[in-house]
């Protein structure tokens, strides 16, 4: 889990409630803010989500052979061609 997903659950979970605490108060103002701010926290969790699977994807695209390289030299030619 990375802090983008505790953030954006942090941020859901304050939102909800200033959204609820508006609509108890009959407060359309502070229910929209809180719904904003929910919206906002479930994106950013949404990101931290695709940053992992990202993570977990390179991770799983290392050789067998331990060694943390592709097989590149890493020296290319004109406009980066190999």
């Amino acid at each position: 889990m990375n802090r983008d997903k505790v953030v954006g659950k942090a941020k859901d979970l304050a939102g909800k409630i200033q959204r609820r605490a508006g609509q108890a108060m009959d407060d359309p103002v502070m229910a929209a803010k809180g719904a904003a701010k929910q919206v906002e926290g479930k994106a950013q969790r949404v990101v931290g989500a695709v940053k992992d699977a990202v993570k977990h994807d390179r991770d799983e695209v290392k050789p067998a052979d331990g060694t943390g390289r592709t097989g590149r030299t890493g020296r290319t030619g004109h406009y980066g061609a190999p």
